[in-house]
């Protein structure tokens, strides 16, 4: 079976994880986005569980995140109402983590482990 893909979201503003950001992963498929998975990031920021039961496949991904809501949440405002991060797949049998550090008025990621 393969291994996951997983995200976590740290608020690098506030210095701790963001718990509670929904966030959606999409598979392209014949150059459309298709919905395969969501979820709400928990107290540890992290969502562990996507794709429980699925066959992961070569191709290219992508994670949103609603940071709009997380900052709403918060009573604050942020600059990105959303994040996309778009990655891609070439070793289905690999884990696949995608990060996000989070700030009001920026964001960055990297391939995590």
């Amino acid at each position: 079976m393969a291994s996951p893909i997983t995200t976590h979201i740290l608020d690098t503003q506030a210095g701790r994880p963001a718990a509670g950001v929904p966030v959606k992963l999409f598979r392209k498929e014949q150059g459309e986005w298709s919905s395969i998975a969501e979820g709400v990031t928990n107290d540890d920021g992290r969502i562990t569980d996507w794709l429980e039961g699925q066959t992961r496949i070569a191709g290219t991904y992508r994670i949103w995140f609603d940071t709009d809501a997380y900052y709403a949440g918060k009573n604050e405002r942020c600059f990105y109402p959303e994040v996309q991060i778009d990655f891609r797949i070439e070793h289905p049998d690999q884990h696949y983590h995608v990060p996000l550090l989070l700030a009001a008025h920026g964001f960055s990621t990297y391939r995590g482990s």
